[in-house]
Formats: structure tokens, sequence, C-alpha cells
């Protein structure tokens, strides 16, 4: 009898303690917008997934490379013939395989950020009808690789680029970074099924309605003292930095620095939606941290230079010796392929 009351003791102690810890341990919650980006690394890996299910064994290994492969930093915005990718050429795909290259890449990025994707590589169908000799160009001439297998949890890259172009999409959980990445336009505007695409058009033209905002004063700051014709950061210059100068957000009014958060957008935003929100959450805590500089002329039309710079953000907008050849490049000297996350 002894014992029965000893061991239904030890069970209710053994239960209280068990439900004690139970309540005194920290709870894992996630918030909506934590939901929303997880389930969208979710469906970007079920999207890869069902790319990869197109291709056989050749295909699969032709496009997949390990995450710290030195092909994470291949990437360019010279043309084929020019510069050797590698990973799976768009040309070399059926239709059906393309067609699910394509839809993991509108699943990636938001409705804006494809579009805009799309046009760059229009753009470029423009010039394949250019004499190149053993340069080519045209929507064929892009290519799709991995770094790592798409993964919910680990991370992981999906890189996609051509001429002008270069999206290096690291995901990691519910996090994810498209540093650095590369959007350019050549030609900046033509026409397409009867209407005149700008694939950089927004850019251009939030830039120049800002510029056109700031009084005497803040265009002292903000403009250079000194020329600037191309990238600084561009292709090819992974670690290397530069000094902020220019005109501190801080030095802006509400409205102005709206307009700012929304030019910053333009880069940000190419990626899904639920991605690029925390991004821009970022972004805006940094804001009184962050530089606008101008070079060259202030009237929209014109060929000028521009530069956003905070502690985790690098913008560069360069027009190539006019206005119908833009390159412009998107970096976060903090996370630049991911190091964040490989970190944690």
């Amino acid at each position: 009898m002894r014992m029965a009351v000893a061991v239904g003791t030890v069970v209710y102690l053994g239960v209280f303690v068990a439900v004690a810890a139970s309540l005194s341990a920290p709870q894992s919650t996630s918030s909506p917008a934590q939901t929303a980006a997880a389930d969208a690394t979710a469906r970007i890996v079920a999207s890869a997934q069902a790319f990869l299910a197109t291709l056989e064994d050749a295909g699969r290994t032709k496009v997949q490379f390990p995450f710290d492969s030195p092909q994470k930093a291949r990437w360019s915005n010279l043309p084929t013939g020019i510069f050797k990718r590698e990973g799976l050429r768009l040309g070399d795909l059926a239709p059906a395989q393309r067609a699910a290259a394509m839809a993991l890449l509108s699943t990636a990025l938001s409705q804006e950020g494809y579009r805009k994707v799309v046009e760059i590589m229009r753009g470029d169908e423009v010039l394949r009808g250019a004499p190149g000799g053993r340069v080519r160009f045209g929507e064929d001439e892009y290519y799709l690789a991995f770094l790592g297998g798409p993964s919910a949890s680990v991370p992981w890259m999906l890189q996609f680029g051509g001429h002008h172009l270069a999206i290096n999409m690291t995901l990691a959980g519910r996090q994810a970074t498209l540093a650095p990445s590369h959007t350019a336009a050549q030609p900046a505007s033509y026409s397409f099924a009867g209407r005149t695409v700008r694939p950089l058009g927004d850019e251009n033209d939030r830039a120049f309605a800002l510029m056109a905002t700031l009084d005497a004063a803040q265009r002292g700051q903000a403009i250079l003292g000194y020329s600037v014709s191309d990238l600084v950061l561009g292709p090819g210059q992974d670690g290397r930095t530069i000094q902020p100068e220019g005109l501190r957000a801080s030095a802006l009014s509400v409205a102005q620095q709206t307009m700012l958060l929304d030019l910053v957008r333009e880069w940000v935003g190419i990626a899904n939606d639920a991605l690029a929100a925390p991004r821009m959450d970022e972004v805006r805590a940094r804001l009184p941290e962050t530089y606008f500089a101008w070079s060259g002329p202030t009237t929209n039309g014109s060929a000028a230079y521009f530069r956003i710079q905070g502690p985790t953000l690098v913008i560069e907008y360069a027009p190539q010796r006019g206005v119908d050849h833009i390159h412009t490049i998107y970096r976060d000297p903090t996370n630049d392929y991911g190091a964040r996350f490989a970190r944690e």
C-alpha cells in the first residue's frame, strides 16, 4: 500500500514538473510577416524542385553547384561571346523545361520584379538583330544555376542572368537577399506589342522627381563635386568599399524620405513581396544614416549618375555615354551572397 502511494506521488510530481517546464519554456511564435516569408520560400523551393523534375541527370548536374562554389561570383553585364557563363542556358531547354524555369522566376520575384526581368531580356532580343560576330544577344542567352540544393531551411542561391542582368538570390528559411544583383537596359526604351517599354524607367523617373523637390541647400549637399560616369561597385568589384557622400536622408522632409524609400524599393522590390518587406523595414530603420548622391544634369531626359548608400545598402545607377544604355547595381555590404545568413 505504501509503495503504491509512493509511486503515485512520483507520477504526480513528474506530471507537475513536466507541466511547469512547458509553461516556463519560451514559446516559439512567428509574426504574420515571418510566416508569409517562410511560405514564400517554401513556394520557391517547390517551384525549383518542379523545374529539376523536368531535367534528366545531365541537366541536373549542369545546373547544380556547391553553395560555396566560385560560381557564386561568376556573373557579369557582358554578353555571351565575351563572358562565359555556367549553368543551364535557356536556349538549350525544351519548351516545358523553359516554362518551368520562367515559372520559378515568377515565383521567386514580385510581379514588378518579374516584369522588369522579362523586359530586360526582351530588350536584349532587340539587339539580337545587330551584327555581333562571336557576340550573341537575345532571350536564349540567359542562364540558370542553383548553388546548394533548394531548401526551406538551409542557405542556397538561385542565380539567373545574362547580358545586362544578374539575379543572385540567396534564401535561408524565411530570410532572403538579392545582393548583389545587376539590372541594366540596352536599349533603355523600345517598342513591344504596340507600346513603349522602359525596363528601368521608374528608377530614372523617381530619381529625377526626388531631385526636383530638393531646395538649393539640399542640392548643394547631394550633387558631388566631381563627375561619376560608371558603376563603382559593379561586376567584379566584390568586397570593395566607397566612402558615403552626398545628402543625408535625415536632412530630407518626410515626403522626400518617402520618395527615397520608393526609389530604393525599385531594387529591393524585385524579390517576392513577402521576402522584400523585411528588407525594406531594415532599410527604413537605417534611413537617417543613408546618403543620396548625384552626378550630372538634374533635368529628366539627361544622363545622370546617382547613388543611395547606407550601412546595409548600396545602389548605383549609371548611364553609359547616353540615356539609352543604363547599368545599375544593388549591394548589401553586410550580406552580399547571403554572408550574414551563413554566419547565423
